[in-house]
């Protein structure tokens, strides 16, 4: 569906952000949805034991409940999922590639905050 395929683009920016502004070395983010509601019912981020600042993954899904608005609609807006990019997509894949289409690429700066 097309909430799979947002909340996938997500979960890879979400990830690629983490790791890139040195919160965790890797990580694994997982999203889920239920029709009719607009949050995500379960947020789940594994780092497998990498996360920095003698930190938790509790600690890396506060932080990303707290930079990523991660309701569908924000998803679309925020990775800018309405042009028609989704040919790109049919050959060689949806991920690691170097495009400025696939905006779900590009990480976002995120860092611990206070109350974290």
């Amino acid at each position: 569906t097309k909430v799979d395929r947002s909340a996938s683009y997500a979960a890879r920016w979400v990830a690629k952000s983490l790791v890139k502004s040195n919160l965790c070395k890797r990580c694994l983010v997982q999203l889920s949805y239920a029709i009719g509601v607009p949050y995500p019912l379960s947020v789940y981020v594994n780092s497998y034991g990498t996360v920095a600042d003698n930190r938790t993954d509790h600690d890396l899904v506060e932080v990303v409940k707290k930079n990523f608005d991660l309701r569908p609609g924000c998803i679309v807006r925020d990775l800018n999922l309405k042009r028609p990019i989704m040919r790109k997509t049919a050959a060689y894949g949806h991920f690691g590639r170097d495009d400025p289409d696939f905006t779900w690429e590009t990480p976002k700066e995120v860092a611990w905050s206070q109350t974290v």
